[in-house]
Order: C-alpha cells, then sequence, then structure tokens
C-alpha cells in the first residue's frame, strides 16, 4: 500500500459514484453503451474527465466492472493516535487477506457507526479495486489507520486508555452483553482460517467469543465483524 494514500483506482458503479460524490475522481473511463445506465451521478459527469472506451475490462481489476473504471486522488490514512478518542469503537483487523472481506467489513463498520478501522500494511489484503467495490463507498467515509504492526498498534491504543477486545472461538466469555462495549473499545478480528495470531491475542485485555450453535466452530471475518460492530451499537444505544 502506498504511503501516499489508497484507493487510487476504483470501479463498479457505486464504488465509482462514492468516489465522484467524494470529489475524488480524476479520470472515467466509461463503456459507451453504458453510459446511459450508470445513474444521474456518472451520467453527468463532464466531458473533460470522461474517457469513452469499448471495454474497461482491461484496465479493471475485478472481473465485473459494471462497465466503469475512474481514476482517483487517494484517499490518505488517518493517525492511530486520532482513532483513540473517548467513545472510540474501532475494528482492528489482523492480517485478513481477502479484500471482499476487508470491504464488507467496512460496510459494516460504517453503517454500525463505528469510529475506525486499523489495518496492517503487511500481510493482508490491500485497499484495493475489489476492497472499494466490496465495501460499496464505505470507505470513502470510513476513517482508516494504517500500521506495520498489530500488536504495537495495540499496545498504543491501550495507551490511550482504549480497551482491547480479541474475537475468537475460544474465547473465555460472550461478547454479547458485554459491558466493556460501552467504554473506549477495540476489536480485534482474526485471519481469515487462523484466527488471532499469538502476539495479537497476547496484546488483548479480554478475549471473548460470539456464542454459536453446537455444531459450529467459526464464523467467516467479516460476519463476525458486522455482529461485533452492531453488538457495540446496541449496548451503547441500551
Amino acid at each position: 500500500m502506498a504511503p501516499a494514500g489508497y484507493g487510487s483506482s476504483v470501479e463498479g458503479i457505486h464504488a465509482a459514484t462514492a468516489a465522484y460524490e467524494a470529489g475524488r475522481v480524476e479520470k472515467l473511463f466509461i463503456e459507451r453503451r453504458r453510459r446511459g445506465r450508470l445513474g444521474d451521478v456518472l451520467g453527468s459527469a463532464p466531458d473533460s474527465i470522461v474517457s469513452l472506451v469499448d471495454d474497461v475490462r482491461s484496465m479493471a481489476e475485478t472481473t465485473a466492472p459494471q462497465g466503469v473504471v475512474a481514476r482517483c486522488r487517494p484517499i490518505p490514512p488517518v493517525t492511530l493516535d486520532s482513532l483513540a478518542a473517548e467513545d472510540a469503537a474501532v475494528l482492528v483487523l489482523d492480517h485478513i487477506e481477502d479484500p471482499h472481506n476487508v470491504g464488507a467489513i467496512a460496510r459494516s463498520a460504517l453503517a454500525s457507526g463505528m469510529s475506525g478501522l486499523v489495518l496492517s500494511d503487511r500481510r493482508a489484503a490491500p485497499l484495493s479495486a475489489a476492497t472499494f467495490k466490496a465495501a460499496a463507498g464505505a470507505l470513502e467515509r470510513l476513517p482508516v489507520a494504517v500500521v506495520g504492526s498489530v500488536p504495537e498498534a495495540l499496545n498504543r491504543l491501550k495507551a490511550n486508555d482504549v480497551w482491547v477486545v480479541g474475537l475468537d472461538a475460544g474465547g473465555d466469555q460472550s461478547l454479547f452483553g458485554m459491558d466493556l462495549l460501552t467504554e473506549a473499545v477495540a476489536v480485534v478480528i482474526g485471519a481469515e482460517g487462523k484466527g488471532l495470531a499469538e502476539l495479537t491475542r497476547k496484546r488483548c485485555d479480554v478475549v471473548a467469543s460470539i456464542p454459536m450453535a453446537s455444531g459450529f466452530e467459526s464464523l467467516n471475518a467479516s460476519v463476525s465483524a458486522a455482529l461485533a460492530s452492531f453488538e457495540i451499537m446496541r449496548v451503547r444505544s441500551a
């Protein structure tokens, strides 16, 4: 991930529309046959930034760009310290590698009112066009901090009075109804198939689990993140 930011190329109608509404789009490549079907926002983009082409797939990252690719000004990441507010509700992704999972997590985080997302710049999915497409506009508005080390980031959050809750199927208490969620909190979501890294787990104040029916051992990372995010919203609203 480039230090200057992320999101320099997005594709798909929802992602491109969100980037355009955020004022980031510098160039729009649109398939001629689809221009009239991109909605009012992209359909009314000025000719000065629009290039009509026969097929955008050669310049797209995903297999279904929906007839539009946008080149954009990158979004600068926020600092980790800026996420450590009194009412912090942060998701920390511990080396999640599937860009679709990261995009879905960002979408759930924004919808539930989470205050930010923390990602590693190593051994993790980049904030790519595929991630932005899955996020459907959420990454235009959700603050994201990019860190070199997840365990060190957790130490810094704790130093700023943010409680760290690791989410793992083997956690010794239920996440649901946890009083700690009313405090400034960061919930750590482990990698697909691997769960929390050992060093990450050691940095957590609490390791909690999501209760499941007998016979199920784990949930998809994006589903776990969504349940955690909306549980924080529910507990705080109560």
